[in-house]
Parts: C-alpha cells; sequence; structure tokens
C-alpha cells in the first residue's frame, strides 16, 4: 500500500514550521555576522541550507584572503 502525498503532511503542524523557522535563524544569524564582518554579504550564509554546496563554500572561505586587523583594536 503506496502513502498518499497529502498524508504525511498533517504530521507538519504549525508548530513545527515555528521551530523550523526559529533554527534556521539561530544558525543564519551569527554565520551573515561573521560574513559581514569579513566584509562578505550576509546574503552568503544562506549556502549554509544547502547539501554539499555549505561544504565546498566552507573550504572557499577557509582559504580566502581575510581582512587585516586593526592594530589595537
Amino acid at each position: 500500500m503506496m502513502m498518499d502525498d497529502w498524508t504525511f503532511w498533517p504530521w507538519f503542524g504549525f508548530a513545527h514550521w515555528i521551530f523550523f523557522a526559529i533554527m534556521v535563524a539561530v544558525v543564519l544569524y551569527p554565520i551573515g555576522r561573521i560574513l559581514n564582518r569579513l566584509g562578505l554579504s550576509p546574503f552568503w550564509s544562506v549556502l549554509v541550507l544547502v547539501p554539499f554546496l555549505n561544504l565546498i563554500a566552507l573550504w572557499v572561505l577557509a582559504f580566502a584572503e581575510w581582512p587585516e586587523r586593526k592594530a589595537g583594536g
């Protein structure tokens, strides 16, 4: 017996989507702040949500040229 697509959706209620939105914000906000401090657009943090592309972006960021820190600041 094959499950109908609609029988799966009632398990995901309003509370599930609110929890999902909160968890996405908890992950994306600090990553966006870090990228902003590096001089990159915070919108690049959305790549974290894409499987395998997030690993590529992490390696590119790891080997990118970072801005110099200001002395005494």
